[in-house]
């Protein structure tokens, strides 16, 4: 079964206090002690960001590790992504992020993982990795549209409700055809594709949400039923 599990925003870069979608994401190995690895090549395996995930994974039920581009861990690249139950990628340069992949020959490893049935999940540029495009500030002053791993089908804007110029921006992209359809969380969402379709969307606040965006004559946005993790 092939999953991906892509977060508009959350987990333990964004939310330390609150455990409901990274706990969500370690169920998904069906695993009692799964091995989860991130992946931190979008902000150059910033330090502080791979003390978080040790932070937070280190007290859990896993067996926490981390691939860095920049030392690597093991010449067996492909063996090393291939032995763990989950990947997890977190937010920063989207564009950078590929580029590097693709030098590395990351991108086909972890299309090959996805298909043995390892759980990839993301944040922020760590969702929009995963689709046919996605919506950026890779280029720094303003957001634009990527061309992605294509995995997923359409786009992806993460940060929905976090960033005040994301929705506006997604919906411009839209209207003049730069970026095709898609789907948009904000943060503290989480959208569960198995297969390639949306399973499930979680939450970890009670009032975020995912949509699907499209345009039709004018920009269109169709709320989807979202499953607040909460008590």
């Amino acid at each position: 079964m092939r999953q991906i599990i892509a977060l508009g925003g959350g987990g333990f870069s964004m939310e330390p206090e609150n455990p409901l979608l990274d706990e969500y994401i370690l169920r998904q190995s069906g695993k009692e002690n799964p091995k989860i690895c991130y992946i931190p090549t979008a902000t150059g395996d910033s330090d502080i960001c791979i003390k978080w995930f040790y932070d937070f994974f280190e007290n859990q039920k896993c067996q926490p590790s981390h691939l860095s581009l920049f030392k690597p861990p093991t010449r067996d690249i492909e063996g090393f992504i291939l032995d763990k139950d989950i990947i997890y990628v977190g937010g920063g340069n989207t564009k950078n992020l590929l580029a590097l992949w693709k030098e590395w020959g990351l991108d086909k490893i972890l299309r090959k993982a996805w298909g043995q049935g390892i759980v990839l999940a993301g944040i922020s540029a760590g969702s929009i990795c995963w689709f046919e495009e996605g919506v950026t500030d890779s280029y720094g002053d303003k957001l634009e549209p990527l061309t992605c791993l294509g995995f997923l089908k359409g786009s992806n804007c993460p940060h929905y409700d976090g960033e005040a110029e994301r929705r506006p921006a997604y919906h411009e992209l839209l209207a003049s055809d730069k970026i095709k359809p898609g789907i948009a969380a904000d943060d503290g969402v989480a959208i569960h594709f198995i297969e390639e379709e949306v399973s499930r969307i979680v939450s970890s606040r009670p009032n975020a949400r995912a949509y699907k965006v499209y345009y039709d004559k004018e920009v269109k946005e169709i709320e989807l039923k979202t499953e607040y993790l909460g008590s």
